[in-house]
């Protein structure tokens, strides 16, 4: 039971991306023609590496400002949030650089608003991506970054996929050797 407290190490960070997306124009089959590029997400993460590079991963990645749904006609604010436990896989490549790659499912919840209160459209998700940690100073480290969604029945906007990009500041708790 020793190894395995000896060998975890845990990770948290937090950071900021943008939200790639095909266009209104793209929509095919019955998807709306609503695109989520754009926007600024902040998004939290933390995960646990239990045994040798493999462990879990959950993150949280929200839209800072409201999106308009249907500009010139209906004009409904809203805002999506994605969430998602993933399977971690981060070797070191070298002392100061590791990679990590990521792979599970979670929930795109997009709120749309009518005054004070919202409606909320759920959808399941898978999703895959990675990130490239540098480490600065110690234990701190500096993580771009991407994720690929692909959101089912996500019949709302254009697409039932989108891509997050962007960069994290984190720190690493290790157990002493």
């Amino acid at each position: 039971m020793t190894h395995f407290a000896n060998a975890q190490q845990i990770d948290v960070a937090g950071g900021m991306s943008t939200m790639f997306a095909p266009s209104g124009s793209q929509a095919t089959g019955n998807h709306q023609a609503q695109s989520l590029d754009g926007g600024y997400y902040p998004a939290v993460s933390a995960d646990v590496i239990f045994y040798k590079h493999v462990g879990v991963q959950g993150e949280f990645a929200w839209r800072v400002g409201q999106g308009t749904y249907a500009p010139g006609e209906l004009n409904i604010p809203y805002r999506p949030i994605f969430w998602a436990i993933n399977g971690i896989w981060a070797p070191k490549i070298t002392k100061r650089i590791s990679v990590e790659v990521v792979g599970g499912a979670g929930r795109q919840s997009t709120r749309f608003y009518q005054g004070s209160s919202y409606a909320a459209s759920n959808h399941l998700m898978g999703d895959v991506g990675g990130g490239i940690k540098l480490y600065a100073w110690r234990h701190f480290f500096f993580r771009p970054e991407a994720r690929l969604y692909l959101v089912n029945n996500n019949l709302e906007f254009s697409s039932g996929h989108e891509i997050r990009y962007g960069a994290s500041i984190g720190y690493t708790f290790k157990p002493r050797n």
